[in-house]
């Protein structure tokens, strides 16, 4: 089987769809190595590039030109003579010839609908429309998570039986133990304090990181944030200085993804109370690294965190500091459900994930 994929985001973003895209074509080269798997763009990075070392992977430079990823990948597919072109972040190329290829994409969140205010009109309009041509044309749609299913059934007016729902995994990085050595040195390069809770994501008003900070005012209890920072962050560090809280929260950057990993083992919580989430992979990272989750009751983020994770409702920063304080203070349950949450996130290992994706490659083959 020969598949092709967009690979724009598989080269050049960093988080979010960066690593959705390299995960995906990392787990399908290592599972299923009988199949070729072409990686469509202008150019390529550094990202990724030790997935491409796989003799099954291949880049393959698109034609030049503007809006060639609208008009002329997909036919660049068809000449690499691909069974499939998959579509990893919502869209799908405008333009094919007419030899036969199956069209599969992912539609991650359309947060764009819910949640207009953290868009411009432009980039709402553009979304909704390359979104909804792509649900259109694609023979399946990936949605990552039975909340983003209901979305597109609901906004984009899909019929049900054209979506599948495959959830995604993360990083191998935060399956892995890291050594003592690289521990140490991580704690001491980011002067970490001995205990803390941690919060992972873009600082953006939708991840709600202000609610987290008026959480721990009060408290002693320190946090570390790592995260893009956007305008947003005026905000939080506003509320900081007010309340004189500069030496209990800590800002990192220029953090590496084994240093990430080490951190979230080191953390006593992981605290992400976001008002809506396509899936919520941080979820997912502090389980495999056996931290436990304080999490938004809304959205997917219950099906990221399973039934042992603490719950809270993200509006409500007395509510977040209750639970917080109440795990913080309590080595045995943080411990019981860190345990249970380990146990739950093991369906969102690269095994099971790269055999429903096949699944479906083969499904629509057939």
């Amino acid at each position: 089987m020969k598949i092709a994929f967009d690979a724009k985001r598989f080269f050049h973003n960093a988080s979010g769809l960066g690593n959705y895209s390299r995960d995906l074509v990392r787990i399908l080269s290592q599972y299923f190595p009988e199949n070729e798997y072409f990686l469509l763009n202008k150019n390529k990075s550094e990202r990724g590039s030790d997935i491409l070392e796989n003799p099954n992977v291949q880049f393959v430079e698109t034609s030049k030109g503007t809006m060639s990823r609208q008009f002329k990948m997909g036919k660049d597919a068809q000449r690499q003579n691909a069974d499939i072109f998959h579509g990893l972040s919502g869209e799908l190329p405008l333009k094919w010839d007419k030899k036969p290829i199956k069209k599969i994409v992912t539609i991650h969140d359309l947060i764009f609908v819910r949640y207009p205010q953290y868009y411009s009109f432009f980039d709402r309009k553009i979304h909704f429309w390359k979104f909804k041509k792509a649900a259109n044309s694609a023979d399946k749609i990936i949605a990552i998570s039975e909340q983003t299913k209901r979305d597109i059934i609901q906004f984009l007016k899909i019929p049900e039986s054209k979506i599948e729902v495959i959830y995604q995994g993360c990083h191998k990085a935060f399956k892995e133990h890291q050594s003592d050595e690289l521990t140490q040195q991580t704690k001491k390069k980011f002067r970490l304090p001995e205990r803390f809770i941690l919060n992972v994501g873009t600082i953006e008003d939708r991840k709600n990181l202000l609610n987290i900070v008026k959480a721990i005012k009060g408290t002693n209890i320190p946090l570390v944030v790592i995260g893009k920072k956007t305008k947003y962050f005026r905000k939080i560090e506003d509320f900081i200085q007010k309340n004189k809280l500069e030496k209990q929260v800590y800002f990192l950057e220029g953090v590496s993804m084994d240093e990430l990993a080490v951190i979230y083992k080191l953390a006593d919580i992981f605290i992400y109370p976001s008002f809506f989430e396509g899936f919520g992979i941080p979820v997912i990272e502090a389980l495999f690294s056996k931290t436990v989750a304080v999490t938004s009751n809304t959205s997917c983020l219950p099906e990221a965190g399973g039934p042992d994770s603490v719950y809270i409702d993200p509006n409500n920063y007395l509510d977040i500091q209750s639970k917080i304080k109440f795990l913080w203070d309590n080595e045995s349950e943080r411990k019981r459900r860190a345990d249970k949450g380990f146990e739950f996130v093991q369906k969102f290992n690269d095994e099971p994930i790269a055999n429903q994706i096949m699944n479906l490659y083969k499904k629509i083959l057939q």
